[in-house]
Order: C-alpha cells, then sequence, then structure tokens
C-alpha cells in the first residue's frame, strides 16, 4: 500500500465492493475519497462513506474523467460491475464513442484499458485497489461449512484447471462441474445465472461443485474475483455444495454473513491453488 496516498478517486459500480473499500481506504489513512457513482447500478449509501459522490449515466466518460481532473484527483480505483443488461442500454458520450470505435475487440480487459488510457492522458492513474483490500482475500487453506468428500475435492481440482482454461480464452471465470463433468461455463451472464444453470443441470439430489478464478496475467485494476453473501445464497438455491475460489486473488465479501449462510446451508467454501 502507499502510504502517501491522501486523496483517491473511486469509479464505484454496484453491490457493496465500492463500499468496503471506502471503509478500508478511510482506515488506512487515505484523507479524501471522491466516488463517481452511476445511476442506476451504484448504493447509495456509499454518499456518507466519501467526501464526495457525483453521479454520472453509464457511457458519459468526459464527465467521469472531469470529476477528477476538475478535483485535483491523481489517482483512482475501479470497483463494483455493471450488470449487463445495462450495457446494452449506454448512451456513449463522444468520448467514449470515439473509444468503443478504435477497439477491435470488445471486452472487459479492452474497454477498461482503453478508459485507463483516457484517464492518464488527463493525469489521472487508474490504480490497483488490491493493497487496501488484502484483508478481504483469503489465502491457501482457507475454509467454511461443510467438509468435501474426495469426490468433491476431485471435481475442485478438475474444475479449476478448466476455469484456468476459459479465463485464458476470455471466455468467463466460472466454470460448475459434477463427477468430472461440465455443466455450466460462465460467459456473458455472469457468476449468478451461470451458478444457477449449472445448479441446474447437477440433478435432483444436487451436489455441484463451483470454482471461480483469476485470468493468468488478470488486470485487478479492472476486476477483482469477488464473492459474497448473495453468490452463497444463489448456490443453495441452485443446488450447488462447492464453492471453491482462487487464494490470494479472490475477494470474499462480509465474510462472517458468509460463514452463516455456509453453515445454515451446509455449503462448501474454500479457497484453491
Amino acid at each position: 500500500m502507499n502510504p502517501s496516498i491522501d486523496s483517491i478517486g473511486i469509479i464505484a459500480g454496484n453491490r457493496s465492493l465500492p463500499l468496503l473499500f471506502a471503509q478500508q481506504a478511510r482506515a488506512a489513512g487515505v484523507k479524501r475519497i471522491v466516488a463517481v457513482a452511476f445511476e442506476g447500478e451504484t448504493e447509495t449509501s456509499i454518499a456518507p462513506l466519501v467526501d464526495e459522490v457525483v453521479w454520472v449515466k453509464v457511457g458519459q466518460l468526459s464527465k467521469m474523467i472531469s470529476v477528477f481532473t476538475d478535483r485535483g484527483v491523481k489517482q483512482c480505483v475501479m470497483l463494483g460491475q455493471i450488470a449487463p443488461k445495462n450495457l446494452y442500454d449506454v448512451r456513449p458520450d463522444l468520448r467514449a464513442m470515439a473509444l468503443l470505435f478504435k477497439l477491435k475487440e470488445r471486452n472487459a480487459h479492452t474497454i477498461f484499458g482503453a478508459v485507463a488510457d483516457e484517464l492518464k492522458k488527463e493525469g489521472v492513474e487508474l490504480i490497483e485497489a488490491t493493497p487496501w483490500l488484502k484483508p478481504l482475500m483469503p489465502v491457501a487453506g482457507f475454509q467454511l461449512g461443510r467438509k468435501l468428500s474426495d469426490t468433491q475435492k476431485a471435481d475442485v481440482e478438475f474444475g479449476f484447471r478448466i476455469a484456468k482454461e476459459i479465463s485464458r480464452l476470455e471466455i468467463g471465470q466460472l466454470v460448475v462441474v459434477k463427477e468430472g463433468t461440465v455443466l455450466a461455463v460462465e460467459g456473458f451472464e455472469g457468476t449468478d445465472k451461470c451458478l444457477e444453470r449449472g445448479g441446474s443441470l447437477a440433478g435432483k439430489d444436487g451436489g455441484a461443485v463451483a470454482v471461480k478464478v483469476a485470468k493468468l496475467n488478470h488486470d485487478m485494476r479492472f476486476d477483482v474475483p469477488c464473492l459474497g453473501p448473495q453468490t452463497l445464497e444463489t448456490c443453495a438455491r441452485s443446488g450447488v455444495a462447492v464453492l471453491a475460489f482462487e487464494s490470494g486473488r479472490s475477494l470474499l465479501l462480509e465474510q462472517e454473513a458468509c460463514a452463516a449462510l455456509a453453515e445454515r446451508n451446509k455449503l462448501g467454501l474454500l479457497t484453491v491453488g
């Protein structure tokens, strides 16, 4: 962590991660936090956690950048997601249209990489949030909930290999498997929908195993693999019995709530890799 940073910006997507970052950064001594929030996405409860929040529409790239430049913010982080369905409702401003026009491939890495380049042109550096979030990233040996059977342990290892390969191919970062068979691979729909689809294919007895990873050269500035209570609730509802995630490279949010959910629903939650 860079202790010299006393002012930072947050490009805040949905759910609780931008809020948790604001709390962690404040506790680490960051004196001034400015957030760009997206209408219909960012939690309104971010407001009391930061010094200033400016609301924009998805696609307003020029306004987003000027929030930081007008306030002298030189470094920012990007946290939380934009719901996939809303990415099709974007009305990009001229700067965003020019950015998209130049891209031959449009995926999270290329789009956010281009956004980082636009920020850099204006003197704002997009940096990793992970130094402030390390307490939320379980390491090897972490486990909550039920103990795994030998078959489930083998499925975790199998799923880890498959998930690493599909992430290398820029398809997704999650797979659902059972007894050595791939039931579902994450695509554009995201983690929860993939869990639901995979769990539904595991049969009436359930017992599916889900594995989530980071990509080989994962750019943590844009996307930190992230799990939380909602993920576990989806697993319980969908017939997924085990959820494994990559050690030291994945965030587990609201860990006490996750522990309670794992116990109540007899779920296995553990790190792998």
